[in-house]
């Protein structure tokens, strides 16, 4: 296996989440500032209108990178990305943030394709280690993105979406010139592709009952995940007053332990507890950090963020590069573009639902605040509902994936996964 092709991936990786990174801490702000208004709800919204565009392009894109090749495909999602960070960036009204956001949700299959990159490039023992470079570039996204947003953010707000923009296109640059091409006239995926079964062996891939379970938790976690990112900067705006600087740092700090995680650790952890149960533990350390934030208050402050922020980085760090393992290997060689396209369709159903539902409990949590960034009754208080709401879905997720490993774990650990029943 060439590590070459895996450098440039992970590069490629890596500088998109960079830009995804940079979103989350300053898009909150950037949108509700005096020039667009947005309320909280709009905020939500926002966030939900990449991922609908995403989840209906997503499996698309899949397919056309078995068909076509996984070069042409990350080129092009590149330029998309590119494009919708500089419309945010010169945005003068409301509705060109959504189109922004809109374009970049269409072009957004690159997570996907990559992941079918690395399938075509690692054994079926090295894959959960070889997702681990996705999961890396995404925790180390998490360290530069919201730290290059927060800081950016001091010379105008709308600087981190034009660097965003202009890293994006480097990035096109930089695959044109130095990835090699791995679907290849003779690849498994392109005479998948060429037999015009495509959708059809997609939807009989998704009928089996292991690759249901796989994608049932992942669905889950992203929906709470997503809740928890839409809702936090405005959590720490109101109850520690922090601004688009210091969240990103938080932000960055959370990326630092996930990227240890991805980077260096979960393929060996893998190898010594398989994928089934570090599903279950991080699921489980997840739902637990969720249900734990909104008791932090002032007196609490830094320390109890960053603690939190630490177990939900670790569960996190173990759940994603696992579940993307288990679904690649429930699919032959020439369906990884198609299963792995549908994983981040419903990712992106995942994180339009999420951010939706959040949105409405948001601007009741913000409603419920008081002046100096205190609920006014904490008993009732819809920041907790948020939360717990979030942990409870995730903690659901944590049920099905104990279930899962009682019912395929071994199956799953002696690499039967072709085999789907």
């Amino acid at each position: 296996m060439k590590r070459s092709p895996l450098l440039v991936i992970f590069i490629t990786v890596f500088i998109d989440l960079v830009g995804f990174g940079i979103v989350i801490p300053v898009l909150p702000f950037y949108a509700e500032g005096t020039k667009f208004g947005a309320t909280p709800r709009e905020v939500g919204l926002l966030f939900a209108s990449y991922s609908v565009m995403q989840l209906i392009f997503a499996p698309v894109l899949g397919r056309l990178s078995d068909k076509y090749g996984r070069r042409p495909v990350l080129l092009i999602s590149l330029i998309g990305t590119s494009l919708g960070f500089l419309i945010l960036g010169f945005a003068t009204t409301l509705w060109m943030l959504f189109l922004g956001r809109i374009i970049d949700g269409i072009s957004g299959g690159n997570i996907s394709t990559a992941q079918a990159y690395i399938a075509d490039v690692t054994t079926k023992e090295n894959r959960a280690k070889g997702m681990g470079l996705i999961g890396a570039a995404f925790g180390l996204g998490f360290v530069f993105g919201p730290a290059i947003g927060g800081v950016l953010s001091r010379w105008g707000i709308n600087v981190p979406f034009l660097f965003a923009g202009t890293l994006a296109f480097a990035n096109a640059i930089l695959l044109y010139f130095v990835l090699p091409e791995t679907v290849t006239q003779d690849h498994p995926a392109r005479i998948s592709a060429a037999s015009g079964r495509g959708w059809r062996q997609l939807i009989e891939s998704l009928k089996r009952p292991r690759l249901g379970f796989v994608l049932t938790i992942y669905f889950l976690s992203i929906v709470a995940f997503s809740i928890m990112t839409a809702v936090f900067s405005l959590f720490m705006m109101f109850r520690l007053g922090y601004d688009a600087f210091h969240n990103g740092w938080v932000f960055a700090y959370v990326g630092v332990i996930s990227a240890i995680i991805q980077g260096g650790l979960i393929g060996k952890l893998v190898k010594r507890f398989g994928e089934p149960a570090l599903v279950i533990i991080g699921s489980l350390l997840f739902s637990a950090s969720l249900f734990a934030t909104p008791f932090i208050g002032p007196a609490v402050g830094l320390m109890g963020i960053l603690l939190t922020g630490a177990v939900s980085s670790i569960g996190n760090a173990l759940n994603a590069p696992s579940l993307s393992s288990l679904a690649s290997k429930s699919a032959g060689a020439g369906e990884q573009g198609g299963v792995l396209g549908a994983m981040q369709s419903v990712a992106s159903l995942a994180r339009a639902v999420g951010p939706s539902l959040a949105a409405f409990l948001i601007y009741s949590a913000v409603a419920h605040m008081g002046f100096d960034g205190r609920p006014q009754n904490m008993s009732d208080s819809s920041i907790f509902r948020t939360f717990w709401i979030a942990a409870s879905i995730q903690f659901v997720a944590f049920f099905i994936a104990v279930y899962f490993a009682r019912r395929y774990g071994e199956k799953y650990a002696i690499g039967e996964m072709a085999k789907a029943a």
